[in-house]
């Protein structure tokens, strides 16, 4: 395969990794050796990564595009009511927010902050709902917090994952209990906590979807399919929808499993 080097660039990951590494390539046709040129972000599968590995900068990029979009459903419509504002803003504007968060997840509260606030922007725009809470306007558009959804999701793919949806071996990806037959609390197919050293490996997938998937009860992971799994997890985390305390149910969970392991 030949590759066209200018558009090949270097991005150095990790803070343990040599920096200062330069790396060159054979351009095909005259067989010059050319330098590769260095960056510090790129877009890849539409995803934005930096050097960092963290997600702020995938972040700013989606909220600057959903924003562009308020603004055009703003100066595009002289009528809004809650019916329209949820119909447009679940089929233009979060799409952008949520594309590919399994990978990009955030966990930092500012970028947290910032993903939600589109939607509390969102929400103001309806006429007569812009004095009323955060909360209370999500419940008049029946939208839950972008912090529910991402969690969600994980759910659903975890679902997804040990289900056999996915034709991938998963066993690497997530790793299943192993129980000796005495535990009596949550469900038959937990997960194994696992140990790291870093907060970056702490928010990746398969270390952040444990605790919440661990917690749900047998009948919602135990679901016949994904439709009835999404329902039954609406269900079990209805009080939850509309809240952004989601860190507390976290450690809600956290309790419970302290509270099995004595």
């Amino acid at each position: 395969m030949r590759y066209n080097i200018d558009k090949c660039k270097v991005l150095h990951l990790g803070g343990a990794r040599n920096k200062h590494e330069s790396y060159s390539m054979i351009r095909s046709g005259d067989g010059v050796r050319e330098m590769l040129r260095e960056t510090t972000e790129e877009k890849d599968l539409g995803v934005w990564v930096d050097c960092s590995s963290k997600p702020s900068i995938h972040v700013t990029h989606a909220v600057n595009k959903a924003n562009q979009l308020l603004g055009l459903i703003r100066r595009s419509f002289t009528h809004m009511d809650c019916d329209l504002m949820r119909q447009l803003f679940t089929s233009v504007v979060r799409p952008h927010l949520e594309y590919a968060n399994i990978v990009w997840h955030p966990y930092l509260k500012a970028d947290i902050e910032m993903i939600e606030s589109v939607q509390h922007r969102a929400t103001k725009m309806v006429p007569g709902l812009s004095k009323l809470t955060y909360e209370e306007r999500l419940r008049k558009l029946d939208l839950p917090t972008l912090v529910y959804r991402r969690a969600r999701g994980d759910a659903i793919d975890t679902y997804k994952y040990l289900h056999g949806a996915y034709r991938v071996d998963c066993t690497q990806l997530l790793h299943r209990h192993c129980s000796d037959g005495s535990e009596t609390r949550g469900n038959g197919m937990k997960l194994q906590k696992r140990s790291c050293h870093s907060q970056l490996r702490l928010n990746f997938y398969s270390m952040r979807i444990v605790s919440l998937w661990n917690s749900l009860p047998e009948e919602v992971v135990g679901a016949p399919s994904v439709n009835c799994f999404k329902g039954r997890f609406d269900r079990f985390c209805v009080d939850n929808r509309y809240r952004m305390e989601w860190k507390d149910i976290r450690k809600r969970f956290r309790l419970d499993e302290d509270e099995h392991a004595e």
